[in-house]
Protein backbone atom coordinates (compact mmCIF):
# COMPACT_ATOMS: atom_id res chain seq x y z
CA UNK A 1 0.00 0.00 0.00
CA UNK A 2 1.61 3.12 -0.99
CA UNK A 3 0.05 5.40 1.93
CA UNK A 4 0.94 4.65 5.02
CA UNK A 5 -0.90 5.09 8.63
CA UNK A 6 -0.68 8.69 10.14
CA UNK A 7 -0.13 8.99 13.54
CA UNK A 8 -1.19 12.69 13.82
CA UNK A 9 -4.52 11.63 11.95
CA UNK A 10 -5.06 9.07 14.88
CA UNK A 11 -4.23 11.30 17.27
CA UNK A 12 -6.42 14.09 16.22
CA UNK A 13 -9.27 12.04 16.19
CA UNK A 14 -9.18 10.95 19.33
CA UNK A 15 -8.29 14.02 20.73
CA UNK A 16 -11.19 15.50 18.94
CA UNK A 17 -13.68 12.97 20.60
CA UNK A 18 -11.90 14.00 23.78
CA UNK A 19 -13.99 17.55 23.69
CA UNK A 20 -17.45 15.40 24.14
CA UNK A 21 -17.35 14.79 27.39
CA UNK A 22 -19.43 15.46 30.83
CA UNK A 23 -17.40 14.86 33.25
CA UNK A 24 -14.03 16.69 32.18
CA UNK A 25 -12.96 16.79 35.25
CA UNK A 26 -12.16 13.35 35.49
CA UNK A 27 -12.31 11.17 32.86
CA UNK A 28 -14.78 11.03 29.80
CA UNK A 29 -18.13 10.38 30.03
CA UNK A 30 -20.24 10.56 26.79
CA UNK A 31 -23.35 8.29 27.28
CA UNK A 32 -25.79 7.44 24.30
CA UNK A 33 -27.85 10.28 23.18
CA UNK A 34 -27.07 12.62 25.90
CA UNK A 35 -25.55 16.16 24.55
CA UNK A 36 -21.88 15.37 24.08
CA UNK A 37 -22.64 11.73 22.49
CA UNK A 38 -25.28 13.61 20.31
CA UNK A 39 -22.40 15.87 19.29
CA UNK A 40 -19.55 13.48 19.16
CA UNK A 41 -21.76 11.76 16.16
CA UNK A 42 -22.16 15.20 14.13
CA UNK A 43 -18.74 15.80 14.46
CA UNK A 44 -17.31 12.14 13.73
CA UNK A 45 -19.88 11.92 10.76
CA UNK A 46 -18.34 15.16 9.73
CA UNK A 47 -14.63 14.29 10.25
CA UNK A 48 -15.81 10.89 7.53
CA UNK A 49 -17.20 12.63 5.24
CA UNK A 50 -14.19 14.86 5.26
CA UNK A 51 -12.15 12.12 3.99
CA UNK A 52 -14.74 11.58 1.28
CA UNK A 53 -16.84 8.60 2.54
CA UNK A 54 -20.44 8.18 1.91
CA UNK A 55 -22.47 8.42 5.32
CA UNK A 56 -25.25 7.51 6.26
CA UNK A 57 -27.74 6.37 9.77
CA UNK A 58 -29.88 3.44 10.59
CA UNK A 59 -33.33 3.52 12.75
CA UNK A 60 -31.02 2.98 16.19
CA UNK A 61 -28.31 5.36 15.00
CA UNK A 62 -25.62 3.32 13.65
CA UNK A 63 -23.41 5.32 11.11
CA UNK A 64 -22.33 3.69 8.15
CA UNK A 65 -19.37 5.61 6.33
CA UNK A 66 -18.72 4.04 2.97
CA UNK A 67 -15.50 3.75 0.63
CA UNK A 68 -17.50 2.66 -2.67
CA UNK A 69 -15.94 -0.28 -4.46
CA UNK A 70 -16.13 -0.92 -8.51
CA UNK A 71 -18.24 -3.94 -7.68
CA UNK A 72 -20.87 -2.30 -5.41
CA UNK A 73 -23.05 -5.49 -6.11
CA UNK A 74 -21.13 -7.48 -4.42
CA UNK A 75 -21.73 -7.47 -0.05
CA UNK A 76 -19.54 -5.05 1.62
CA UNK A 77 -16.36 -4.98 4.18
CA UNK A 78 -16.98 -3.50 7.21
CA UNK A 79 -14.86 -2.36 10.57
CA UNK A 80 -15.93 -0.18 13.03
CA UNK A 81 -16.71 0.12 17.13
CA UNK A 82 -18.40 2.18 19.10
CA UNK A 83 -17.92 6.16 20.32
CA UNK A 84 -19.73 6.36 23.85
CA UNK A 85 -17.76 5.46 27.21
CA UNK A 86 -18.89 4.49 30.43
CA UNK A 87 -18.86 6.76 33.39
CA UNK A 88 -15.33 8.41 33.89
CA UNK A 89 -13.64 6.33 30.88
CA UNK A 90 -10.84 6.96 28.82
CA UNK A 91 -10.17 8.04 24.96
CA UNK A 92 -9.53 4.84 23.43
CA UNK A 93 -11.64 1.89 24.58
CA UNK A 94 -14.03 1.97 20.95
CA UNK A 95 -12.84 5.12 19.82
CA UNK A 96 -9.90 3.68 18.33
CA UNK A 97 -11.58 1.21 16.33
CA UNK A 98 -13.74 3.75 15.02
CA UNK A 99 -10.45 6.19 14.10
CA UNK A 100 -8.51 3.42 13.48
CA UNK A 101 -10.56 2.44 10.59
CA UNK A 102 -11.16 5.96 9.09
CA UNK A 103 -7.31 6.01 8.58
CA UNK A 104 -7.20 2.50 7.04
CA UNK A 105 -10.18 3.50 4.34
CA UNK A 106 -8.46 7.00 3.74
CA UNK A 107 -5.16 5.00 3.48
CA UNK A 108 -7.11 2.54 1.01
CA UNK A 109 -8.29 5.69 -0.78
CA UNK A 110 -5.79 7.66 -1.20
CA UNK A 111 -3.32 4.94 -2.33
CA UNK A 112 -5.77 4.60 -5.40
CA UNK A 113 -5.81 1.04 -5.13
CA UNK A 114 -8.69 -0.72 -7.09
CA UNK A 115 -11.25 -2.53 -4.62
CA UNK A 116 -13.83 -4.05 -5.46
CA UNK A 117 -16.15 -4.69 -2.47
CA UNK A 118 -17.44 -1.52 -0.61
CA UNK A 119 -15.48 -1.39 2.38
CA UNK A 120 -17.27 0.38 5.70
CA UNK A 121 -16.39 2.04 8.68
CA UNK A 122 -19.49 2.07 10.91
CA UNK A 123 -20.38 3.33 14.23
CA UNK A 124 -22.06 1.12 16.39
CA UNK A 125 -25.06 2.78 19.02
CA UNK A 126 -24.16 2.19 22.55
CA UNK A 127 -21.64 -0.92 23.25
CA UNK A 128 -21.41 -0.07 26.43
CA UNK A 129 -24.59 -0.66 28.79
CA UNK A 130 -24.09 2.54 30.55
CA UNK A 131 -27.85 4.39 29.96
CA UNK A 132 -30.12 1.37 28.97
CA UNK A 133 -28.47 -1.43 31.10
CA UNK A 134 -27.82 -3.75 28.16
CA UNK A 135 -24.68 -3.81 25.82
CA UNK A 136 -24.05 -3.63 21.99
CA UNK A 137 -27.62 -1.86 21.33
CA UNK A 138 -27.01 -1.17 17.72
CA UNK A 139 -25.26 -4.64 17.01
CA UNK A 140 -27.90 -6.49 18.69
CA UNK A 141 -30.54 -4.70 16.16
CA UNK A 142 -28.47 -5.28 13.29
CA UNK A 143 -28.41 -9.23 14.12
CA UNK A 144 -31.89 -9.41 14.65
CA UNK A 145 -31.80 -9.79 18.34
CA UNK A 146 -33.52 -6.98 19.31
CA UNK A 147 -36.65 -5.72 18.19
CA UNK A 148 -38.66 -2.37 17.42
CA UNK A 149 -40.84 -3.76 20.11
CA UNK A 150 -38.34 -4.72 22.64
CA UNK A 151 -37.00 -1.37 22.72
CA UNK A 152 -40.44 0.03 24.02
CA UNK A 153 -39.18 -2.27 26.97
CA UNK A 154 -35.23 -1.39 27.38
CA UNK A 155 -35.72 1.88 30.25
CA UNK A 156 -32.75 3.90 31.72
CA UNK A 157 -32.69 5.03 34.74
CA UNK A 158 -35.62 8.07 34.80
CA UNK A 159 -37.64 5.01 33.10
CA UNK A 160 -37.53 7.06 29.27
CA UNK A 161 -37.74 3.84 27.25
CA UNK A 162 -35.33 3.28 24.20
CA UNK A 163 -38.10 3.52 21.87
CA UNK A 164 -39.31 7.29 23.54
CA UNK A 165 -36.23 8.43 22.72
CA UNK A 166 -35.87 7.36 19.37
CA UNK A 167 -38.99 8.83 18.73
CA UNK A 168 -37.73 12.48 20.34
CA UNK A 169 -34.38 12.35 17.98
CA UNK A 170 -36.69 11.72 14.64
CA UNK A 171 -35.29 8.38 13.91
CA UNK A 172 -37.54 6.57 11.39
CA UNK A 173 -38.97 3.90 13.20
CA UNK A 174 -40.73 2.96 10.29
CA UNK A 175 -37.37 1.71 9.06
CA UNK A 176 -36.66 -0.33 11.75
CA UNK A 177 -37.00 -3.57 10.05
CA UNK A 178 -34.43 -2.92 7.57
CA UNK A 179 -31.98 -2.84 10.18
CA UNK A 180 -31.39 -6.58 10.73
CA UNK A 181 -28.90 -8.27 8.75
CA UNK A 182 -29.13 -11.51 6.62
CA UNK A 183 -26.32 -13.75 6.50
CA UNK A 184 -24.29 -13.33 3.52
CA UNK A 185 -25.17 -9.34 3.12
CA UNK A 186 -22.20 -8.21 4.63
CA UNK A 187 -18.59 -10.18 3.14
CA UNK A 188 -16.28 -9.77 6.34
CA UNK A 189 -15.98 -7.92 8.90
CA UNK A 190 -12.69 -6.92 11.29
CA UNK A 191 -12.40 -4.68 14.32
CA UNK A 192 -9.62 -2.90 15.88
CA UNK A 193 -9.89 -2.44 19.60
CA UNK A 194 -7.43 -1.93 22.11
CA UNK A 195 -6.74 -5.05 24.20
CA UNK A 196 -8.08 -4.06 28.27
CA UNK A 197 -5.33 -6.48 29.51
CA UNK A 198 -1.79 -6.72 30.03
CA UNK A 199 -1.04 -9.45 27.67
CA UNK A 200 0.54 -7.96 24.87
CA UNK A 201 2.35 -5.46 26.79
CA UNK A 202 3.97 -8.22 28.59
CA UNK A 203 4.85 -10.19 25.65
CA UNK A 204 6.25 -6.86 24.20
CA UNK A 205 4.47 -8.36 21.09
CA UNK A 206 2.24 -5.08 19.35
CA UNK A 207 -0.29 -7.00 17.42
CA UNK A 208 -3.30 -9.30 19.33
CA UNK A 209 -5.06 -11.83 17.01
CA UNK A 210 -8.05 -12.69 18.56
CA UNK A 211 -9.56 -16.30 18.18
CA UNK A 212 -12.58 -16.40 20.77
CA UNK A 213 -14.45 -13.81 21.85
CA UNK A 214 -16.65 -14.53 25.41
CA UNK A 215 -20.22 -14.05 25.98
CA UNK A 216 -21.86 -13.14 29.15
CA UNK A 217 -24.84 -14.85 31.00
CA UNK A 218 -25.81 -12.45 33.30
CA UNK A 219 -28.49 -13.27 35.95
CA UNK A 220 -30.46 -11.00 39.19
CA UNK A 221 -30.91 -13.96 42.40
CA UNK A 222 -32.60 -13.02 45.17
CA UNK A 223 -32.08 -15.20 48.66
CA UNK A 224 -34.31 -14.53 51.04
CA UNK A 225 -34.24 -15.74 54.31
CA UNK A 226 -35.66 -14.56 58.15
CA UNK A 227 -35.26 -10.69 58.79
CA UNK A 228 -34.63 -11.14 62.71
CA UNK A 229 -32.29 -8.81 65.48
CA UNK A 230 -28.70 -9.30 65.43
CA UNK A 231 -28.39 -9.59 69.36
CA UNK A 232 -31.76 -12.01 70.03
CA UNK A 233 -31.25 -14.49 66.97
CA UNK A 234 -28.69 -17.52 68.24
CA UNK A 235 -26.82 -18.61 65.56
CA UNK A 236 -28.03 -21.95 65.57
CA UNK A 237 -31.60 -20.30 64.91
CA UNK A 238 -30.69 -18.27 62.27
CA UNK A 239 -31.78 -17.96 58.34
CA UNK A 240 -29.34 -15.19 57.22
CA UNK A 241 -29.90 -14.14 53.69
CA UNK A 242 -26.33 -12.67 53.74
CA UNK A 243 -24.26 -15.83 54.42
CA UNK A 244 -26.48 -17.69 52.70
CA UNK A 245 -25.62 -15.70 49.52
CA UNK A 246 -21.93 -15.41 50.47
CA UNK A 247 -21.80 -19.36 50.41
CA UNK A 248 -23.38 -18.70 46.90
CA UNK A 249 -20.50 -16.27 46.01
CA UNK A 250 -17.75 -18.98 47.45
CA UNK A 251 -19.16 -21.76 45.78
CA UNK A 252 -19.53 -19.89 42.09
CA UNK A 253 -15.91 -18.73 42.95
CA UNK A 254 -14.87 -22.20 43.14
CA UNK A 255 -16.73 -23.74 40.06
CA UNK A 256 -15.01 -21.00 37.93
CA UNK A 257 -11.51 -22.08 39.09
CA UNK A 258 -12.05 -24.90 38.19
CA UNK A 259 -13.49 -25.15 34.59
CA UNK A 260 -12.21 -26.89 32.02
CA UNK A 261 -12.63 -23.99 29.43
CA UNK A 262 -9.94 -22.67 27.80
CA UNK A 263 -11.26 -18.75 29.24
CA UNK A 264 -14.08 -18.61 32.01
CA UNK A 265 -14.70 -15.69 34.60
CA UNK A 266 -17.64 -15.51 37.48
CA UNK A 267 -18.73 -12.53 39.30
CA UNK A 268 -20.95 -10.96 41.72
CA UNK A 269 -20.21 -7.18 40.78
CA UNK A 270 -23.43 -5.74 43.07
CA UNK A 271 -25.14 -6.95 46.38
CA UNK A 272 -28.00 -5.42 47.79
CA UNK A 273 -28.40 -6.28 51.62
CA UNK A 274 -32.00 -5.86 53.01
CA UNK A 275 -32.88 -3.76 55.23
CA UNK A 276 -29.28 -2.80 55.63
CA UNK A 277 -29.42 -2.27 58.99
CA UNK A 278 -26.08 -3.11 61.33
CA UNK A 279 -28.51 -4.47 63.96
CA UNK A 280 -30.28 -6.56 61.39
CA UNK A 281 -30.02 -10.25 60.30
CA UNK A 282 -30.54 -9.77 56.45
CA UNK A 283 -33.90 -11.15 55.65
CA UNK A 284 -33.06 -10.36 51.85
CA UNK A 285 -30.25 -10.27 49.43
CA UNK A 286 -30.37 -9.69 46.17
CA UNK A 287 -26.90 -9.86 43.99
CA UNK A 288 -25.64 -10.32 40.26
CA UNK A 289 -23.87 -12.82 38.74
CA UNK A 290 -21.81 -12.31 35.80
CA UNK A 291 -20.12 -15.40 33.99
CA UNK A 292 -18.60 -15.33 30.61
CA UNK A 293 -16.92 -18.29 29.00
CA UNK A 294 -15.50 -18.29 25.25
CA UNK A 295 -17.21 -21.82 24.54
CA UNK A 296 -20.61 -22.39 25.17
CA UNK A 297 -20.94 -26.03 26.39
CA UNK A 298 -18.61 -25.36 29.35
CA UNK A 299 -20.54 -22.03 30.33
CA UNK A 300 -23.88 -23.85 30.01
CA UNK A 301 -22.74 -26.64 32.11
CA UNK A 302 -20.74 -24.47 34.96
CA UNK A 303 -24.44 -22.51 35.08
CA UNK A 304 -25.96 -25.70 35.35
CA UNK A 305 -24.12 -26.37 38.30
CA UNK A 306 -23.95 -23.33 39.56
CA UNK A 307 -28.21 -23.73 40.59
CA UNK A 308 -27.38 -26.93 41.68
CA UNK A 309 -25.08 -25.90 44.38
CA UNK A 310 -27.15 -22.57 45.15
CA UNK A 311 -30.13 -25.21 45.83
CA UNK A 312 -28.66 -27.07 48.14
CA UNK A 313 -26.85 -24.26 49.97
CA UNK A 314 -30.09 -22.76 50.18
CA UNK A 315 -32.04 -26.09 51.57
CA UNK A 316 -29.14 -26.56 54.12
CA UNK A 317 -29.40 -23.00 55.42
CA UNK A 318 -33.19 -22.14 55.58
CA UNK A 319 -33.54 -20.05 52.57
CA UNK A 320 -34.72 -19.93 49.28
CA UNK A 321 -33.87 -18.20 46.16
CA UNK A 322 -34.87 -16.96 42.76
CA UNK A 323 -33.68 -16.19 39.70
CA UNK A 324 -33.99 -13.61 36.75
CA UNK A 325 -31.91 -14.05 33.69
CA UNK A 326 -30.99 -10.85 31.76
CA UNK A 327 -29.29 -12.06 29.26
CA UNK A 328 -27.42 -15.32 28.00
CA UNK A 329 -25.69 -14.23 24.95
CA UNK A 330 -23.29 -17.55 22.59
CA UNK A 331 -19.74 -17.10 22.48
CA UNK A 332 -17.67 -15.97 18.70
CA UNK A 333 -15.32 -17.96 17.32
CA UNK A 334 -13.58 -16.11 14.61
CA UNK A 335 -13.46 -16.96 11.50
CA UNK A 336 -10.47 -19.39 10.96
CA UNK A 337 -10.02 -17.77 7.16
CA UNK A 338 -9.77 -14.16 8.35
CA UNK A 339 -7.70 -15.28 11.35
CA UNK A 340 -5.19 -16.56 8.66
CA UNK A 341 -5.00 -13.88 6.99
CA UNK A 342 -4.19 -11.55 9.83
CA UNK A 343 -1.37 -13.81 10.59
CA UNK A 344 -0.01 -13.18 6.94
CA UNK A 345 -0.27 -9.42 6.86
CA UNK A 346 1.19 -9.12 10.36
CA UNK A 347 4.22 -10.88 9.25
CA UNK A 348 4.15 -8.76 5.75
CA UNK A 349 4.40 -5.79 8.09
CA UNK A 350 6.87 -7.56 10.22
CA UNK A 351 4.49 -6.74 13.36
CA UNK A 352 4.94 -10.02 15.77
CA UNK A 353 1.38 -10.62 16.98
CA UNK A 354 -0.52 -13.19 20.09
CA UNK A 355 -3.18 -15.20 19.84
CA UNK A 356 -5.57 -14.19 22.71
CA UNK A 357 -9.23 -14.61 23.65
CA UNK A 358 -11.18 -11.97 24.74
CA UNK A 359 -12.75 -11.72 27.91
CA UNK A 360 -14.32 -8.51 27.42
CA UNK A 361 -17.14 -8.59 24.74
CA UNK A 362 -17.50 -6.25 21.60
CA UNK A 363 -20.10 -5.40 19.14
CA UNK A 364 -18.31 -8.15 16.71
CA UNK A 365 -19.97 -10.88 18.64
CA UNK A 366 -23.22 -10.02 17.32
CA UNK A 367 -21.64 -8.76 14.19
CA UNK A 368 -20.21 -12.65 13.99
CA UNK A 369 -23.70 -13.65 13.77
CA UNK A 370 -24.48 -12.95 9.87
CA UNK A 371 -21.08 -12.20 8.78
CA UNK A 372 -17.52 -14.10 9.10
CA UNK A 373 -15.71 -11.84 11.63
CA UNK A 374 -12.07 -11.25 13.49
CA UNK A 375 -10.66 -8.82 15.44
CA UNK A 376 -7.24 -7.11 15.71
CA UNK A 377 -6.17 -5.87 19.32
CA UNK A 378 -3.60 -3.51 20.39
CA UNK A 379 -1.52 -3.23 23.43
CA UNK A 380 -3.24 -1.57 26.67
CA UNK A 381 -0.75 0.18 29.37
CA UNK A 382 -0.73 -2.09 32.62
CA UNK A 383 -4.18 -3.45 31.01
CA UNK A 384 -6.14 -0.85 32.27
CA UNK A 385 -9.27 0.32 30.80
CA UNK A 386 -12.84 1.88 31.93
CA UNK A 387 -10.79 4.33 33.49
CA UNK A 388 -9.31 7.65 33.09
CA UNK A 389 -5.84 5.45 33.06
CA UNK A 390 -6.37 4.18 29.79
CA UNK A 391 -3.91 5.03 27.27
CA UNK A 392 -2.79 3.17 24.09
CA UNK A 393 0.69 4.73 22.84
CA UNK A 394 -0.36 6.41 18.89
CA UNK A 395 2.31 4.60 17.59
CA UNK A 396 0.90 0.92 18.65
CA UNK A 397 -2.62 2.02 16.97
CA UNK A 398 -0.75 2.80 13.49
CA UNK A 399 0.80 -0.37 13.98
CA UNK A 400 -2.71 -1.85 14.48
CA UNK A 401 -4.06 0.34 11.38
CA UNK A 402 -1.22 -0.97 8.93
CA UNK A 403 -2.61 -4.54 9.61
CA UNK A 404 -5.98 -3.69 9.34
CA UNK A 405 -5.70 -1.48 6.26
CA UNK A 406 -4.02 -4.19 4.36
CA UNK A 407 -6.42 -6.84 5.65
CA UNK A 408 -9.66 -4.86 4.55
CA UNK A 409 -8.46 -4.43 1.07
CA UNK A 410 -7.23 -7.88 0.43
CA UNK A 411 -11.05 -8.73 1.90
CA UNK A 412 -12.37 -6.13 -0.15
CA UNK A 413 -11.08 -7.96 -3.47
CA UNK A 414 -11.55 -11.43 -2.71
CA UNK A 415 -15.00 -12.67 -4.42
CA UNK A 416 -15.09 -16.65 -3.37
CA UNK A 417 -16.73 -17.09 0.31
CA UNK A 418 -14.86 -16.87 3.38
Amino acid sequence: MREKANQDNIKKWIEGMARFNSTPEYGTTRILFTKPELENREYVKSEMRGIGLEVEEDAIGNIFARLAGTKPGLAPVWTGSHIDTVPNAGNFDGMAGVVCGMEALRMIKESNLEHKRDIMVNVYTSEEPTRFGLSCLGSRALAGVMSLEDTKHIFDKSERSLYDKLVELHYDLDKFKEIPKKMGEVFAAVELHIEQNNRLEKSGRPIGIVKKICAPSNFIITVTGVQSHAGGTSMEERHDAFAAACEMALFLENLALKCPSEYNTATIGVANLIPGGVNVIPGKVVFSVDIRDCNKDTKERLMKDMFAGFDEIAERRGVTYTSQEDNNDIPLTCNEKIVELLRTNCKEENLEYDELISGPYHDTLFIGRFAPAAMIFVPSRKGISHSPEEWTEYSQLKNGTEVLAKTLLDLSNMEENI
